[in-house]
C-alpha cells in the first residue's frame, strides 16, 4: 500500500526499534510500494518516513531493483567525502553531509535471513542516508 510521506520532524528525529518476525511485516511492502510511487524523485525510504518507527529500509540498487534491508547496521566504512543530499521528508532542498564511498552492511533479508554485503558509490550513499533515518538523524 502506498503510504503518505511523514514530514513531522519529531517523528523523523525519533530513533527506530528493531523489526522482528512478530511485527506487522506489511511495512516492508508498504515501503516498496511507496518508493515505487515516488521513484522519479526518490531512491530510498526508511520506516519512519512512512510513520513506522521500525528498523527497515528500502532502496534502489545498482540494477534498478527495489531492495529491502531489515535491521541494517553499517559495520565498516571507508573513503569519506562531503556531499549534499535532499530528502522526500524535507522541503528545504539539499543539505551538506559526510558520506563514505564504500560500506559493509549486516542486515536481515525480507525472510529474516542474515546477510552481509558491500556497497560502493551512489547506492552506498543511499543506504547511509536511510540508516541515518533509523537513528533519528535528519540531514
Amino acid at each position: 500500500m502506498i503510504r503518505e510521506i511523514c514530514k513531522d520532524l519529531a517523528v523523523l528525529a525519533t530513533p527506530s526499534t528493531p523489526l522482528s518476525e512478530e511485527d506487522d511485516l506489511s511495512v516492508i511492502q508498504d515501503l516498496k510500494d511507496t518508493l515505487a510511487a515516488h521513484r522519479e524523485k526518490c531512491v530510498g525510504l526508511a520506516g519512519n518516513m512512512i510513520g513506522v518507527l521500525k528498523n527497515v529500509i528500502v532502496f534502489i540498487d545498482e540494477e534498478g531493483f527495489i531492495r529491502a534491508m531489515v535491521n541494517p547496521v553499517i559495520v565498516k566504512k571507508s573513503e569519506p567525502y562531503d556531499t549534499e543530499e535532499g530528502c522526500l521528508s524535507l522541503e528545504e532542498g539539499e543539505r551538506p553531509c559526510k558520506r563514505y564511498n564504500r560500506i559493509n552492511v549486516e542486515y536481515l533479508s525480507e525472510d529474516f535471513k542474515k546477510r552481509k554485503k558491500s556497497y560502493k558509490g551512489f547506492v552506498a550513499e543511499i543506504i547511509q542516508h536511510e540508516v541515518d533515518h533509523l537513528s533519528g538523524i535528519i540531514i
